[in-house]
């Protein structure tokens, strides 16, 4: 790793980034010009985002609960946002994208956001989950409808990436401009503050948070 990357910065790249940036280039493959939805926009989420933007998809759709993440997504790259609490969003984005969207990533680890990504995914399309739900949690499908729309729907673990060559590659876009994952950082503070940190993020006030001690990340 380049040793003048600043070391908060570098502490985004262990999983967030990997696993967002992952879910929508190594394991969706996404070609450009294709469209994509994300749901969920945590870390994980915005990290899908701006591999979206960085890849050149041409719609980039951002789902979630909470109107302050949905805006942070807009200011990423997001092309259109919608709020999963409204009933209509799934037809929303499917008129939106005349069917559905090439590539849905869900990233929020709740079976009515897995729900929402494989409803707003076009026939043909693939809709990926880079979440890990509750392991009693369960997804109802309807078989044949996976079959006659020749829908595809997988699993992404960290991405699908090998670390050692997709951080360094990631840190590359970044410095060149291309992948703004500093944007993800909106707090950091000593380790004796980490419970006070683990709030926030329960509460949806930050993105990534970064624990420094002895004044370093």
């Amino acid at each position: 790793m380049d040793r003048d990357l600043d070391l908060e910065h570098a502490a985004l790249f262990g999983c967030a980034v990997l696993t967002g940036m992952g879910a929508v280039v190594n394991t969706a493959g996404l070609r450009p010009g294709q469209t994509v939805a994300v749901v969920g926009l945590g870390g994980v989420g915005l990290s899908a985002v701006l591999a979206a933007v960085a890849g050149g998809a041409g719609e980039i759709i951002a789902l979630d609960v909470n109107d302050q993440k949905l805006e942070m997504a807009k200011s990423m790259g997001a092309t259109r946002i919608f709020n999963s609490r409204s009933p209509d969003h799934v037809a929303e984005v499917r008129e939106l994208t005349r069917g559905g969207v090439d590539i849905s990533v869900e990233t929020a680890g709740v079976i009515p956001a897995l729900e929402t990504a494989v409803d707003v995914t076009r026939r043909g399309g693939q809709t990926v989950t880079a979440s890990l739900a509750n392991p009693e949690a369960r997804l109802a499908l309807v078989p044949v409808k996976m079959v006659v729309e020749e829908r595809m729907l997988r699993g992404s673990f960290l991405g699908g990436g090998v670390p050692s060559r997709d951080i360094l590659r990631y840190i590359k876009l970044f410095q060149q401009g291309r992948l703004p994952v500093d944007r993800l950082l909106t707090s950091s503070g000593p380790l004796d503050e980490i419970n006070a940190a683990f709030d926030m993020l329960d509460r949806g006030e930050t993105i990534r948070h970064v624990i420094k001690m002895s004044g370093t990340a």
